[in-house]
C-alpha cells in the first residue's frame, strides 16, 4: 500500500474514533492539524508523511479523551502495522506525535514532531480556537466567566494557555501564522469584556 492509501486508512480510522466528539477535539481538529502539519512539514523542509500521519493520529491515548488511553495506543499501533506501515516508520510517527500536548509541557526532539505540535497549537488559536476553547468548556460543566472566580472558566484558559502559546512555536512559518492569530484573540478579548 502506498503512502496515499495509507494516509486515506488513517483518516476513516481517525474519523470512526473522533467523529462524534464534542469537545473541540473531533475528526474535524484532527484533519485541519494534519493539513496543517503538511503545509508546515512543505515550507520546513520535513518529512511530510511522518507531520501528516502524525497530524491524524497526535490525540489517540490522549488521558482526556480515552478512558484507556494505553489500550488506544496499543490498537493504533496493531491498525497502523496492519496497513504496511513499517517498524522504522512507526517509530518515526510516534516520536513525531508523542510529545505534542500542551500539558506534557515538552519540546519534540525531531523537527517533524515540532511540525506538529506548531500545528496543533495553531488549532489552539484564532477563531476555531475560540470556537474551541468554549466547545470543551462546555463539554467539561465550565463557567464561560466569573467576577471573581477565575479558576476553570473558559475566560481563564485565554490567559493559562492561549495567549502563551504565540511565543512557544518553533518553525518561522508557524510563528507566522499564530502572531495573526493572536491578535484576533486579543481583540475578541477585548471586545468580551467590554460587553461583559
Amino acid at each position: 500500500m502506498n503512502q496515499d492509501a495509507q494516509l486515506k486508512q488513517i483518516k476513516q480510522y481517525v474519523k470512526d474514533l473522533f467523529h462524534s466528539d464534542a469537545t473541540g477535539h473531533d475528526y474535524f481538529h484532527m484533519q485541519r492539524v494534519a493539513d496543517m502539519a503538511r503545509q508546515l512539514a512543505r515550507e520546513e523542509n520535513a518529512n511530510v508523511f511522518i507531520c501528516e500521519a502524525a497530524g491524524w493520529i497526535h490525540d489517540i491515548g490522549d488521558q482526556k479523551l480515552f478512558e484507556d488511553p494505553e489500550q488506544a495506543l496499543t490498537e493504533m499501533n496493531e491498525f497502523l502495522y496492519a496497513i504496511g506501515i513499517s517498524k522504522e516508520v512507526l517509530q518515526q510517527i510516534q516520536r513525531a506525535s508523542k510529545d505534542v500536548s500542551f500539558s506534557q509541557g515538552r519540546i519534540p526532539t525531531t523537527l517533524e514532531g515540532k511540525i506538529v505540535q506548531d500545528a496543533d497549537r495553531i488549532d489552539a488559536l484564532g477563531a476555531i480556537g475560540i470556537a474551541r476553547t468554549f466547545a470543551y468548556g462546555g463539554a467539561n460543566r465550565q463557567l464561560i466567566h466569573h467576577d471573581t472566580v477565575k479558576q476553570n472558566t473558559s475566560i481563564q484558559h485565554f490567559y493559562d494557555k492561549l495567549f502563551i502559546l504565540k511565543d512557544q512555536m518553533h518553525t518561522d512559518t508557524a510563528k507566522k501564522i499564530a502572531t495573526q492569530r493572536h491578535r484576533f484573540m486579543e481583540t475578541f478579548i477585548s471586545q468580551f469584556f467590554e460587553e461583559w
